[in-house]
Protein backbone atom coordinates (compact mmCIF):
# COMPACT_ATOMS: atom_id res chain seq x y z
CA UNK A 1 0.00 0.00 0.00
CA UNK A 2 1.49 3.75 -1.10
CA UNK A 3 2.15 5.70 1.94
CA UNK A 4 -0.05 8.70 2.32
CA UNK A 5 1.07 12.31 1.44
CA UNK A 6 1.16 14.18 4.28
CA UNK A 7 -0.86 17.19 4.42
CA UNK A 8 0.29 20.73 4.15
CA UNK A 9 -0.29 23.57 6.69
CA UNK A 10 -3.25 25.77 7.17
CA UNK A 11 -1.25 28.46 6.64
CA UNK A 12 -4.01 30.99 5.38
CA UNK A 13 -4.73 31.25 8.93
CA UNK A 14 -1.44 32.19 10.73
CA UNK A 15 -0.79 35.28 11.15
CA UNK A 16 1.96 34.70 13.73
CA UNK A 17 3.89 32.47 14.90
CA UNK A 18 6.81 32.38 18.10
CA UNK A 19 9.37 30.00 17.93
CA UNK A 20 10.73 28.96 21.14
CA UNK A 21 14.54 27.06 21.53
CA UNK A 22 17.23 26.91 23.80
CA UNK A 23 20.01 27.96 21.62
CA UNK A 24 21.59 29.80 19.09
CA UNK A 25 21.50 28.08 15.99
CA UNK A 26 18.48 25.97 16.82
CA UNK A 27 15.74 26.83 14.22
CA UNK A 28 18.41 26.89 11.54
CA UNK A 29 18.90 23.01 10.64
CA UNK A 30 16.22 23.10 8.95
CA UNK A 31 13.00 24.71 10.06
CA UNK A 32 14.03 28.08 9.31
CA UNK A 33 13.07 27.32 5.76
CA UNK A 34 9.86 26.98 6.87
CA UNK A 35 10.22 30.70 8.65
CA UNK A 36 11.52 32.23 5.30
CA UNK A 37 8.35 30.66 3.23
CA UNK A 38 6.19 32.18 6.30
CA UNK A 39 7.52 35.44 6.20
CA UNK A 40 7.49 36.03 2.51
CA UNK A 41 3.69 34.83 2.75
CA UNK A 42 3.73 38.02 4.92
CA UNK A 43 3.17 35.54 8.15
CA UNK A 44 5.31 37.59 11.62
CA UNK A 45 6.98 35.32 13.11
CA UNK A 46 9.30 35.92 16.22
CA UNK A 47 12.46 34.17 18.33
CA UNK A 48 12.66 33.52 21.67
CA UNK A 49 16.10 31.85 22.26
CA UNK A 50 16.06 30.85 26.29
CA UNK A 51 19.51 31.13 26.56
CA UNK A 52 22.87 32.86 24.70
CA UNK A 53 24.37 29.41 24.26
CA UNK A 54 27.63 30.77 25.94
CA UNK A 55 28.18 26.84 26.56
CA UNK A 56 28.72 25.60 23.01
CA UNK A 57 31.91 27.08 22.14
CA UNK A 58 35.81 26.68 23.99
CA UNK A 59 35.89 31.02 23.95
CA UNK A 60 35.11 32.60 27.23
CA UNK A 61 31.54 32.15 28.06
CA UNK A 62 30.78 36.14 27.46
CA UNK A 63 32.54 36.37 24.51
CA UNK A 64 31.04 33.49 23.06
CA UNK A 65 27.22 34.39 24.12
CA UNK A 66 27.92 37.97 22.10
CA UNK A 67 29.24 36.27 19.35
CA UNK A 68 26.47 33.72 18.85
CA UNK A 69 23.37 36.30 19.33
CA UNK A 70 25.55 38.46 16.51
CA UNK A 71 25.48 35.43 14.62
CA UNK A 72 21.81 34.64 15.50
CA UNK A 73 20.97 37.96 14.79
CA UNK A 74 22.28 37.93 11.08
CA UNK A 75 20.56 34.26 10.68
CA UNK A 76 16.71 36.03 11.63
CA UNK A 77 17.73 38.43 8.99
CA UNK A 78 18.34 35.81 6.04
CA UNK A 79 14.56 34.63 7.10
CA UNK A 80 13.03 37.87 7.82
CA UNK A 81 12.46 37.54 11.13
CA UNK A 82 12.20 40.75 13.08
CA UNK A 83 11.22 40.03 16.49
CA UNK A 84 14.06 38.40 18.62
CA UNK A 85 14.32 37.73 21.75
CA UNK A 86 17.25 36.31 24.00
CA UNK A 87 16.81 35.16 27.48
CA UNK A 88 19.91 34.60 29.60
CA UNK A 89 19.21 30.92 31.43
CA UNK A 90 22.11 28.96 32.07
CA UNK A 91 23.64 27.28 28.64
CA UNK A 92 24.08 23.54 29.12
CA UNK A 93 22.10 23.51 32.35
CA UNK A 94 18.80 24.94 31.50
CA UNK A 95 16.23 23.70 34.06
CA UNK A 96 12.38 22.82 33.57
CA UNK A 97 10.54 24.83 36.16
CA UNK A 98 8.22 27.64 36.64
CA UNK A 99 11.14 30.20 36.01
CA UNK A 100 11.06 28.99 32.78
CA UNK A 101 7.50 28.67 32.01
CA UNK A 102 6.84 32.08 33.33
CA UNK A 103 9.30 33.88 30.97
CA UNK A 104 7.86 31.68 28.24
CA UNK A 105 4.39 32.44 29.06
CA UNK A 106 5.34 36.06 29.22
CA UNK A 107 6.33 36.06 25.65
CA UNK A 108 3.84 34.47 24.55
CA UNK A 109 1.40 37.14 26.00
CA UNK A 110 3.15 39.87 24.37
CA UNK A 111 3.42 38.24 21.12
CA UNK A 112 -0.18 37.26 21.01
CA UNK A 113 0.59 34.21 18.59
CA UNK A 114 -1.51 31.70 16.24
CA UNK A 115 1.10 29.39 16.69
CA UNK A 116 3.74 28.55 18.72
CA UNK A 117 6.60 26.02 17.77
CA UNK A 118 8.95 24.18 20.10
CA UNK A 119 11.13 21.70 20.39
CA UNK A 120 10.84 18.37 21.10
CA UNK A 121 11.13 16.93 24.51
CA UNK A 122 11.82 13.00 23.51
CA UNK A 123 14.35 11.52 25.19
CA UNK A 124 15.74 9.32 22.35
CA UNK A 125 15.17 10.56 18.66
CA UNK A 126 16.28 8.81 15.47
CA UNK A 127 20.00 10.92 15.98
CA UNK A 128 19.87 8.95 18.84
CA UNK A 129 19.99 11.05 22.50
CA UNK A 130 18.44 14.25 22.38
CA UNK A 131 20.44 17.10 24.62
CA UNK A 132 19.07 17.90 27.78
CA UNK A 133 18.55 22.14 27.12
CA UNK A 134 16.57 21.13 24.49
CA UNK A 135 13.86 18.82 26.11
CA UNK A 136 13.80 21.39 29.11
CA UNK A 137 12.60 23.86 26.57
CA UNK A 138 10.50 21.65 24.63
CA UNK A 139 8.34 20.75 27.68
CA UNK A 140 8.76 24.16 29.37
CA UNK A 141 6.92 25.78 26.01
CA UNK A 142 4.29 22.63 25.96
CA UNK A 143 2.98 23.83 29.69
CA UNK A 144 3.89 27.82 28.93
CA UNK A 145 1.01 27.59 25.96
CA UNK A 146 -1.43 26.83 28.80
CA UNK A 147 -0.33 28.70 30.95
CA UNK A 148 -0.40 32.06 28.88
CA UNK A 149 -4.46 31.18 28.62
CA UNK A 150 -4.98 30.96 32.29
CA UNK A 151 -5.79 34.08 34.38
CA UNK A 152 -4.59 32.95 36.95
CA UNK A 153 -1.03 31.23 36.55
CA UNK A 154 1.42 33.99 36.65
CA UNK A 155 -0.83 37.12 37.29
CA UNK A 156 1.41 39.38 38.31
CA UNK A 157 2.12 39.73 34.35
CA UNK A 158 -1.79 40.47 33.88
CA UNK A 159 -1.82 42.77 37.43
CA UNK A 160 1.08 44.68 37.26
CA UNK A 161 2.90 44.00 33.60
CA UNK A 162 -0.37 45.30 32.19
CA UNK A 163 -0.66 42.10 29.66
CA UNK A 164 -3.22 39.67 28.70
CA UNK A 165 -4.44 36.10 28.67
CA UNK A 166 -3.48 34.61 25.08
CA UNK A 167 -4.64 30.94 23.56
CA UNK A 168 -2.42 30.50 20.80
CA UNK A 169 -4.21 27.87 18.48
CA UNK A 170 -1.37 25.69 16.90
CA UNK A 171 1.62 23.89 18.71
CA UNK A 172 4.21 22.44 16.34
CA UNK A 173 7.07 20.49 16.94
CA UNK A 174 9.94 19.35 14.14
CA UNK A 175 9.12 16.27 12.38
CA UNK A 176 10.89 13.26 10.42
CA UNK A 177 9.23 10.90 8.07
CA UNK A 178 8.04 8.18 10.04
CA UNK A 179 8.70 9.48 13.11
CA UNK A 180 5.20 11.12 13.78
CA UNK A 181 5.06 13.92 11.19
CA UNK A 182 1.46 15.05 10.34
CA UNK A 183 2.17 17.85 8.28
CA UNK A 184 4.64 19.32 5.87
CA UNK A 185 5.67 22.65 4.73
CA UNK A 186 6.93 23.22 0.96
CA UNK A 187 10.12 24.98 1.28
CA UNK A 188 11.07 24.45 -2.30
CA UNK A 189 13.43 26.96 -3.93
CA UNK A 190 14.03 30.57 -2.28
CA UNK A 191 12.79 29.07 1.30
CA UNK A 192 15.02 26.52 1.05
CA UNK A 193 17.67 28.63 -0.12
CA UNK A 194 17.31 31.42 2.65
CA UNK A 195 17.12 28.48 4.95
CA UNK A 196 20.64 27.53 4.20
CA UNK A 197 21.96 30.99 4.59
CA UNK A 198 20.38 30.87 7.72
CA UNK A 199 22.49 28.62 9.21
CA UNK A 200 25.76 29.71 7.07
CA UNK A 201 25.27 32.42 8.97
CA UNK A 202 26.10 30.81 12.58
CA UNK A 203 29.80 30.81 10.48
CA UNK A 204 32.40 31.17 13.71
CA UNK A 205 30.34 28.38 15.55
CA UNK A 206 30.15 25.97 13.21
CA UNK A 207 33.77 26.50 12.37
CA UNK A 208 34.05 25.41 16.14
CA UNK A 209 32.83 22.17 15.53
CA UNK A 210 35.11 19.27 14.52
CA UNK A 211 33.72 18.03 10.90
CA UNK A 212 31.02 19.66 10.27
CA UNK A 213 29.65 19.96 7.27
CA UNK A 214 28.46 22.38 4.91
CA UNK A 215 25.02 23.93 5.31
CA UNK A 216 24.02 23.38 1.69
CA UNK A 217 25.42 20.07 1.85
CA UNK A 218 23.37 18.53 4.11
CA UNK A 219 20.26 20.42 4.51
CA UNK A 220 18.68 20.02 0.67
CA UNK A 221 19.45 16.05 1.58
CA UNK A 222 17.19 16.42 4.51
CA UNK A 223 14.67 18.50 3.54
CA UNK A 224 14.02 16.31 0.15
CA UNK A 225 13.27 13.51 2.35
CA UNK A 226 11.11 15.11 3.90
CA UNK A 227 9.72 16.71 0.65
CA UNK A 228 8.64 13.05 -0.39
CA UNK A 229 6.60 12.54 2.57
CA UNK A 230 4.53 15.64 1.42
CA UNK A 231 4.25 15.34 -2.35
CA UNK A 232 7.27 18.23 -3.05
CA UNK A 233 10.37 18.56 -3.87
CA UNK A 234 11.67 20.17 -0.67
CA UNK A 235 9.97 20.19 3.19
CA UNK A 236 9.83 20.63 6.27
CA UNK A 237 7.72 18.00 8.23
CA UNK A 238 5.90 19.18 11.37
CA UNK A 239 3.68 17.28 14.21
CA UNK A 240 0.58 19.81 14.42
CA UNK A 241 -1.83 19.84 17.60
CA UNK A 242 -4.99 21.83 17.28
CA UNK A 243 -5.71 23.21 20.70
CA UNK A 244 -8.90 24.68 20.29
CA UNK A 245 -10.55 21.00 17.93
CA UNK A 246 -12.44 18.91 20.32
CA UNK A 247 -10.99 16.03 21.88
CA UNK A 248 -11.42 12.45 19.80
CA UNK A 249 -12.52 9.58 21.79
CA UNK A 250 -12.42 6.28 20.48
CA UNK A 251 -15.35 4.49 18.57
CA UNK A 252 -16.74 1.97 21.04
CA UNK A 253 -17.94 0.19 17.88
CA UNK A 254 -15.09 0.10 16.19
CA UNK A 255 -12.70 -2.99 16.88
Amino acid sequence: MAAMTLPALPEESFRRVLCVVAHPDDMEYGTSAAVARWTARGIEVGYLLLTRGEAGMPNPPEETARLRVAEQRNACAAVGVERLTVLEHPDGVLVYGLDLRRDISREIRRFKPDVVLGCGFDVETPYGFDQADHRAAGLATLDAIRDAGNRWVFPEQIDDEGLAVHSARWYLVPGLPGSGATHGVDVTGEPLRRGVASLEAHAAYLAALPDHPAPADFIPQFTAISGKAAGVEHAVLFRAHDLQAPPQFPDPDED
